[in-house]
């Protein structure tokens, strides 16, 4: 009977207080709709940014990382040399390995196409070999050709590739090698091809010919007998073939392409989630009011038996419930902006690093389940400082009326925000983590925590300086009770103006940190780019180069001083990583700050040793690979190099040639890395006499549409892309604006926020604050005085936020400029702050608060003067 009676008991207290949780939720949600719907839009833009910008850049990655598997087939490993192509004196070598079962020889190219922006990568295979390894890489053939696989006019594309060229089979396709165009004749498609993968498959012996790779070849496909460990065998292969070649499975490829992207994907990402920060501190702030004023309230249910851990639970569940809505309403409008920005700009939002792919965006269950996750996570997070307070408060002085400043005592204690401040301070010392800036990151956070905890503080001995100084003074009675309020409440002042100070400090510190990139950027271009004209043979694609014949042909071309010929290629150094730039150009060896943009000090001609070739490194290979100056380096350029051109493997000479570091330079361009090398020593270590660029500089008097005219007159100028200076900087300046442009959006959507957290909180205020306006009215102030008083509480606390603001973004940029982005692109830049923008700005947010605040405030000043005071008497 008596257990009976204790479970009947305890399953109606259990009731009610579910009834009780229900109907708290209620009441709070009807009674302040506007301020919970701010909170949840916020979580919800934050989530919706971090979680489209996670399907897209996922995506594109997982379709780039497929199409590079269908070009592998089922090949065990690949065999690549350290230039983009060898010897194919090496093929029969690896093809009577013991082990191997199949090997697949192929010519990998990325083809010029006249009157296109991109190149068609064309493959040249043995089709009766790469019909076993990689099979859906070989041509459907019409029945009535059926050689055509083996014809050297012909070639056979991809569905995409058909419809980017605007071909069909039987067309004829014009590509172009070196500065002449090869027509080749469509003689089919491709047995299977990824959407949107544009490929086109010819014959290897034709391709060499047609594209002036006699002899040549990029990789060979290797496929083991049955029975062999690919490891030990990759392992053994390699150790036998030494660095003249790289031994590597196919995963090798989507470890490059991941490290390529990542640092872009991580960056974009972070960025994406500064709006769910700052959502997460105006989950805080409403919280945080709302305890305030419901002080009483929850002190009356302590009163009426509620525990401190049912309360507790209560306030978290509010936060919760926000965080949830946010989250689920994030996820949807996320996917929603991925599939979006798909279809209209592609997949790599300004970074280029999944070119030829069309991802469709899916589902991702773990990403969604991630983003949820957070979202909830940072309402909580935002809505525990305030819940332990209300569960921790003691009910008889909560009851009493004029305790609400004391709620938000704590916050005022300065110990846990300089705690902040110094660990993020001593972070930016830290290095790297799986070369992301990890720590970097952490210490961005925690100096905006710790700026924003430290506020209430620095707001209370403001004002009371500020008062203190103006004692004695003769002042207006708004100013003296705006200064009375700000120093004896610091506490909901602050809350107020966090808002402000979260988004004013991250758009100060990503002003500044893209200022400083683009006026680098522009100083590197002024430097760079010295010549009067520049042109370029195949621009976008690497089956081009000019001649000695034609170089010469360009030198003496009327109006022409000197023409400064450069040589680009790739070095690939570490299988796992992507490959290096080789850059060949006419440098001073004794003055290369004249073509370079030095960044420290340099290695003079008299310190190296006889045999001994100088190279210059960007910046990006000593984060990556550890050069410093007059460091010697064994690399594979030249004959007894990787390119095999008279070496094959079990063969001497696979060492390359001695070079020392005589520099570190500033590039801009490619953050995997890059070597520059004077173009006689090239020259002389390859024996290859092609140029693909040239710097044009002209006879005084002559202007550079005259040189270009004149240009224009050889017989292979189709083939050459002739900029300017000028055009070159605005071309590169667009495409940076470009690729910036998600940061400029977020920097909107600060401000959005920001000005959301200010009509939030001042509401919240105003409203809690109606018996101090009623009892202003007993004693004669007037409606306008009070909006008045508000516009100045307003403007001040703004002001300090904006000040505060500028102070910890700047500091916060230092680390974006100086730690973040170097460690992430591997480049450094100079420091520059855009004052004009920030003051605009600072204005636009200062007059936006003020009228945020007044406008929040009309509602409370409308309240009856008797009804608003009658709970204190």
């Amino acid at each position: 009977m008596s257990d009976s009676i204790f479970t009947g008991n305890t399953r109606r207290k259990t009731h009610g207080l579910r009834t009780l949780t229900r109907w708290l939720l209620a009441a709070e949600w009807k009674s302040h709709k506007g301020r919970a719907l701010i909170a949840i839009a916020t979580i919800a833009l934050g989530v919706a940014l971090g979680y489209a910008v996670q399907l897209i850049n996922s995506a594109a990655f997982n379709e780039f990382s497929a199409a590079t598997r269908s070009l592998s087939g089922e090949a065990d490993l690949q065999v690549r040399g350290s230039q983009p192509t060898f010897d194919e004196r090496a093929y029969p070598q690896l093809a009577t390995q013991a082990g191997v079962a199949l090997a697949s020889p192929v010519l990998e190219l990325d083809v010029t196409v006249p009157s296109r922006t991109a190149p068609l990568k064309v493959l040249g295979i043995d089709v009766f070999r790469a019909s076993r390894i990689a099979p859906d890489l070989t041509g459907v053939m019409d029945s009535d050709h059926p050689f055509d696989s083996l014809a050297d006019d012909a070639i056979f594309l991809s569905p995409a590739a058909q419809q980017w060229l605007g071909v069909r089979i039987g067309d004829t396709v014009t590509l172009r090698s070196g500065t002449s165009d090869v027509r080749l004749r469509v003689a089919g498609g491709i047995v299977r091809a990824r959407a949107g993968q544009r490929i086109g498959v010819m014959d290897i012996a034709a391709a060499q010919w047609r594209f002036g790779r006699l002899g040549k070849l990029s990789r060979v496909d290797l496929q083991l007998e049955r029975g062999v460990d690919r490891e030990r065998f990759r392992q053994a292969l390699q150790a036998r073939l030494g660095g003249r070649f790289m031994v590597t499975a196919a995963r090798d490829v989507e470890s490059r392409t991941d490290r390529l992207s990542r640092a872009y994907r991580i960056n974009m990402n972070v960025l994406a989630l500064v709006a769910l920060f700052t959502g997460a501190f105006l989950v805080f702030s409403t919280q945080a009011l709302g305890v305030v004023r419901r002080r009483a309230q929850f002190a009356m249910l302590r009163v009426l038996g509620i525990t401190r851990a049912q309360l507790l639970r209560q306030i978290l569940l509010e936060g919760a419930l926000l965080g949830t809505f946010g989250a689920i309403g994030g996820i949807a409008l996320g996917f929603a902006l991925a599939y979006a920005v798909l279809r209209v700009f592609g997949s790599d939002l300004g970074g280029g690093y999944f070119p030829g792919v069309q991802p469709s965006v899916g589902f991702e269950p773990i990403a969604s389940a991630i983003f949820l996750v957070l979202g909830i996570g940072v309402a909580l997070l935002g809505s525990l400082v305030p819940a332990l307070e209300a569960a921790r408060a003691h009910p008889a002085p909560a009851l009493k009326a004029g305790g609400e400043e004391t709620a938000l005592g704590k916050l005022s204690t300065p110990w846990p925000a300089l705690c902040c401040l110094a660990l993020g301070v001593a972070l930016t010392q830290a290095p790297p983590v799986f070369d992301m800036p990890i720590a970097g990151y952490v210490a961005v956070a925690l100096l905006l925590i710790g700026g924003i905890a430290l506020m209430p503080r620095v707001t209370s001995q403001l004002f009371r300086a500020l008062s203190r100084a103006r004692n004695g003074r003769q002042r207006a009675p708004v100013t003296a009770l705006a200064f009375a309020r700000l120093a004896n409440a610091p506490g909901q002042a602050s809350i107020a103006m966090g808002g402000v100070l979260s988004s004013f400090t991250l758009i100060v510190a990503m002003a500044i940190m893209v200022s400083s990139f683009r006026v680098s950027v522009e100083e590197w271009l002024a430097h760079l780019l010295s010549a009067d004209v520049y042109l370029r043979v195949a621009p976008n694609g690497d089956t081009g180069g000019l001649n000695p014949q034609q170089q010469a042909a360009i030198a003496a071309t009327r109006g022409i001083r000197h023409a400064a010929f450069a040589r680009t290629s790739q070095l690939t150094l570490d299988p796992s990583r992507p490959a290096v730039a080789l850059l060949a150009r006419e440098i001073d060896a004794a003055d290369p700050g004249a073509n370079l943009q030095i960044t420290g000090e340099t290695l003079s001609p008299s310190a190296l040793r006889e045999g001994e070739t100088p190279v210059w490194a960007s910046e990006a290979m000593v984060d990556l690979y550890g050069y410093h100056v007059g460091q010697r380096l064994m690399l594979p350029i030249g004959t007894s190099g990787t390119s095999g051109a008279s070496s094959a493997p079990g063969t001497p000479g696979g060492r390359g040639s001695v070079f020392v570091v005589a520099g570190i330079w500033r590039d801009y361009v490619r953050q995997t890395g890059a070597l520059e090398i004077r173009l006689a020593d090239y020259r002389r270590l390859t024996g290859d006499t092609s140029a693909t660029d040239a710097a044009l500089t002209l006879d005084r008097g002559v202007s550079a549409a005259q040189a270009i005219a004149a240009l224009r007159a050889l017989p292979f100028a189709s083939a050459l892309d002739f900029a300017q200076p000028g055009e070159i900087r605005a071309r590169t300046l667009t495409i940076f604006d470009r690729s910036f442009a998600v940061t400029y959006l977020l920097e909107a959507v600060a401000i959005v926020i920001g000005l959301f957290g200010v009509a939030a909180t001042f509401s919240a205020q105003t409203l809690s604050r109606s018996r101090e306006f009623g009892m202003l009215r007993h004693v004669g102030v007037t409606r306008g005085q009070i909006l008045a008083l508000l516009a100045t509480e307003g403007g001040l606390l703004t002001a300090l936020g904006i000040a505060m603001g500028c102070a910890l973004g700047f500091a916060i940029s230092l680390i974006l400029v100086f730690v973040v982005n170097p460690q992430s692109f591997h480049w450094s830049m100079s420091l520059h702050v855009p004052w004009m923008l920030l003051s605009v700005l600072a204005v636009v947010m200062l007059a936006s608060s003020c009228t945020t605040a007044v406008a929040a405030g009309r509602r409370a000043v409308s309240v009856d003067a008797v009804r608003a005071v009658r709970e204190d008497w």
